[in-house]
């Protein structure tokens, strides 16, 4: 999945320029700057799992674990769930996304702490 994860990561990284410059540009006659902040979090967001992607697409090449997995795909679920529900939001005004964004928060917290325990074990594994 490691060539998928990259893959995704490429198509998050173009999505995040381009949700970036409709941000930038698109916004700025049809919401207010609170909403255009609020947009621009998910955007970041976005971005910094993108690279975050990437890393667990690479650092499959050295460390051998399922776990990278699982922290890739808690990273899409996560940016999908957070980043989302902030562009839904801050687009169309819905509330009831609110309780999503935690979920989505969650999700990438497990995501680096599963590399996390994925590089621990590596070492343990080193040490023996």
């Amino acid at each position: 999945m490691r060539n998928g994860f990259l893959l995704l990561a490429a198509l998050s990284g173009f999505m995040s320029v381009a949700l970036g410059a409709f941000a930038a540009h698109g916004l700025k006659s049809v919401t207010t700057t609170e909403m255009i902040a609020i947009f621009n979090l998910g955007v970041e967001y976005q971005f910094y799992h993108t690279f975050a992607l990437i890393a667990v697409a690479f650092a499959g090449h050295w460390l051998k674990s399922r776990l990278l997995d699982w922290a890739g795909y808690l990273f899409i679920v996560g940016t999908m769930l957070f980043s989302g529900s902030l562009y839904l939001y801050a687009l169309l005004g819905t509330k009831w996304t609110g309780p999503i964004t935690p979920l989505g928060g969650v999700c990438l917290l497990l995501g680096w702490l599963l590399i996390a325990v994925a590089v621990w074990r590596n070492r343990v594994k080193e040490l023996d």
